[in-house]
């Protein structure tokens, strides 16, 4: 691959067939769009793109190095989703069956039915906690997992779909835990990074914490040469919750889908706000930079990961090293597509992963064979099986848009333009 030097302070590696890609990254920081970012793309095994730049810390001005590591929200909630069929698959466990044959406690207040695939696809109807929970409760994946099982559901299991923004890693969780008995960020650790040599945790130890990007909100002007009292934002701010690249006060019509979305997400009891705002880490000092938070790896959201570590995830998925082909080809069909009752507009999911959708906008050419995961404020991890390529886009600025927004949709974009 070709160094990449030179504008907007960018660092790294491109093959000369995807400059196209280098110049859309560096022109996302030339926009005043990033504060630190990085991108990979793999072509089978290949690394053909590994960029990165801008700051890791805005106020420390530390710069983004090859190895820094960033939240990258629910991005996780596809590794979640890996370990959960590697676990059954190793144990010959069919997601189809019922929970209540492995989670007993489970099987009460209508959802005895309920399948493991159903928790998968977002159709289980428990997107929210009925009562508040407090970051510290979050660290226990066994006790949020109970709370769960003792809930009614929102809707008729298996009748309609909806995201279940953080519910869904202790859901999806408690298959690993009751099959395989580790937790999800052990059993990613030890079945997933480690021996793939990833440089992803699902619960990050003090010493990778150390190197974690810092998050912001707040637009902070060119990382590179902007003053420094422009290069300031609000720092670890609730991000935007994990669905397209739409603002939801795109408004018109009044009664369509992104207008009820944005209804939603001004009223803190719809289902949407429930979904995405408990536990509240708004109530807690530097909200997602607090190392609480990140110290724990929700298994829907708690991610930290560098951009070739969660492209090399995709890459080896892809390639039969998590689980086997059959697996993937199978958690890759549509289980739910159609209108998302907590975000309102059309989504799609396999068991897990997400599908092309409106909430997981790709270029036409993608529309086949992608799959993979957004992550809330902009970031995302994607394979396609029909082109043989992974990719991954991490940054720390969070972006106003539900993820999956301008900044990734114009490097993804790029990335299929230069496979033509």
């Amino acid at each position: 691959m070709a160094i990449a030097t030179g504008e907007a302070g960018i660092h790294g590696a491109c093959a000369p067939e995807f400059a196209r890609v280098r110049e859309v990254f560096a022109d996302n920081f030339a926009r005043g769009t990033e504060t630190g970012a990085a991108f990979a793309l793999y072509i089978g095994d290949e690394p053909v793109v590994d960029l990165w730049g801008g700051l890791a810390d805005h106020r420390a001005q530390t710069p983004w190095e090859h190895d820094t590591p960033c939240l990258a929200f629910s991005c996780t909630k596809a590794l979640t989703a890996a370990a959960a069929l590697r676990a059954a698959e190793r144990g010959g466990h069919d997601l189809g069956a019922p929970v209540a044959s492995w989670w007993p406690e489970f099987a009460v207040r209508g959802k005895e039915r309920v399948t493991g695939e159903q928790l998968l696809a977002h159709q289980a109807g428990l997107p929210a906690f009925d009562r508040g929970v407090s970051v510290a409760e979050a660290a226990d994946p066994a006790a949020m997992a109970d709370r769960l099982a003792g809930q009614a559901p929102e809707w008729a299991p298996g009748t309609a779909h909806g995201y279940h923004a953080l519910t869904y890693g202790w859901l999806a969780g408690e298959i690993v835990r009751r099959l395989d008995g580790r937790t999800v960020g052990r059993y990613v650790a030890e079945e997933i990074a480690g021996p793939l040599g990833l440089d992803l945790w699902v619960g990050a130890p003090d010493g990778v914490l150390d190197r974690t990007a810092r998050l912001t909100t707040g637009r902070t002007g060119r990382t590179d040469r902007a003053p420094a009292a422009n290069r300031t934002g609000t720092d670890g701010g609730t991000a935007p919750p994990a669905a397209s690249g739409a603002r939801p006060a795109d408004g018109p019509p009044a009664d369509g889908p992104r207008a009820r979305l944005a209804r939603d997400a001004a009223d803190p009891l719809s289902m949407f706000s429930r979904a995405f705002a408990n536990p509240d880490v708004a109530a807690v000092p530097g909200r997602y930079n607090n190392r609480e938070v990140l110290r724990a790896g929700w298994p829907a959201s708690g991610v930290i990961t560098t951009a070739p570590a969660l492209a090399g995830f995709y890459r080896d998925l892809a390639a039969g090293r998590i689980v086997s082909p059959d697996t993937l080809r199978d958690a890759l069909r549509p289980r739910a597509t159609g209108p998302d009752r907590v975000l309102h507009l059309d989504s799609s999911f396999g068991l897990g992963f997400m599908r092309p959708s409106l909430t997981f906008a790709v270029p036409r050419a993608a529309r086949q064979g992608a799959f993979g995961h957004t992550g809330a404020g902009g970031s995302i991890g994607l394979a396609d099986i029909d082109h043989g390529i992974a990719l991954a886009y991490v940054m720390n600025r969070t972006g106003t848009e539900l993820s999956g927004g301008l900044r990734a949709m114009r490097l993804i974009k790029a990335a299929y333009d230069c496979l033509r």
